[in-house]
């Protein structure tokens, strides 16, 4: 019986997730023409073609879409079992920063993977803003870091770029004029400086309608109707949803957010932080 190179996997599930080879090229640090070797490997190895053209890209066939489900099953079993293996003995305190934005629906289910195969490992888990996770982190008093990206750097594991969008309340007050009310957190913040810039950039008039630290306060005052804010889809929940085509606000850049490892880090963070690299990307902002 054959077997397959995980590393193919990957690739092969960064297309599929990534849509094209340059994503996937992207998602997984290598040259698009390096992409195309390995998905010709995976297929010279399965003996069925997983990628048809389609106009100037490529896409799945049936036989690749149908290969996704097992591709994942593998490389989670795989995983699972690298860090049973890993975490049996592990013992230690790791600690995890993170931005509100991950800590509501992706940590969670990753974090229980971890905590199953590193029963004696103690997590300490910090929730707060990019600006006070970052300096926590380069005063080494977490072990890594979940938060915005503030520039390139050697300790990065991942790069997660998710492009920013202008929310609402589903049942929103309507606005009296053509000024623009704004739900923001309190500077300093990346998600405010692009909301205020994008509308200064066509001259939009807008006011600051709420202003608060946290996100659950942000939360709050986008439900209440009073203003529309710009985040990512992972803002999306209950009671808000993407603001109306016919407010006509801006396009607004892409987010991006970093996980970063300390060098020195021991082997029970530096478990987390794969695992965190490895399935961030193949969760969709709602998960």
């Amino acid at each position: 019986m054959r077997t397959i190179d995980p590393e193919l996997l990957r690739t092969f599930l960064a297309f599929a997730e990534g849509g094209s080879l340059a994503r996937a090229a992207e998602a997984i640090n290598r040259s698009p023409s390096a992409v195309t070797a390995q998905m010709q490997r995976l297929e010279a190895l399965l003996g069925e073609p997983l990628l048809a053209p389609a106009g100037r890209g490529r896409s799945l066939t049936p036989v690749g879409e149908e290969f996704v489900t097992h591709a994942r099953r593998i490389l989670d079993a795989h995983r699972d079992a690298w860090l049973s293996l890993k975490g049996a003995r592990a013992d230690g305190r790791v600690a995890l920063g993170s931005t509100q934005d991950f800590a509501d629906a992706a940590l969670p289910a990753l974090l229980r993977r971890y905590v199953r195969s590193h029963p004696r490992v103690r997590l300490d888990l910090r929730i707060g803003r990019t600006k006070e996770l970052t300096t926590a982190y380069e005063q080494g008093q977490i072990d890594m870091v979940l938060a915005m990206r503030q520039a390139s750097s050697a300790d990065e594991l991942l790069v997660l770029r998710e492009p920013m969008t202008w929310l609402r309340a589903e049942k929103g007050l309507p606005f009296p004029d053509a000024e623009i009310p704004l739900a923001v957190l309190d500077p300093p913040c990346g998600f405010r400086a692009a909301a205020t810039s994008a509308l200064e950039a066509i001259n939009r008039p807008f006011r600051i309608a709420a202003s608060s630290p946290s996100l659950a306060g942000l939360r709050a005052a986008v439900l209440s109707g009073i203003a529309v804010t710009a985040r990512t889809e992972r803002f999306l929940g209950t009671g808000i949803v993407a603001a109306p085509k016919d407010l006509e606000l801006p396009t607004l850049p892409v987010a991006e957010f970093s996980l970063r490892l300390r060098p020195n880090a021991e082997h029970a963070s530096t478990d987390l932080a794969h695992l965190l690299a490895d399935e961030l990307p193949r969760l969709p902002p709602g998960v």
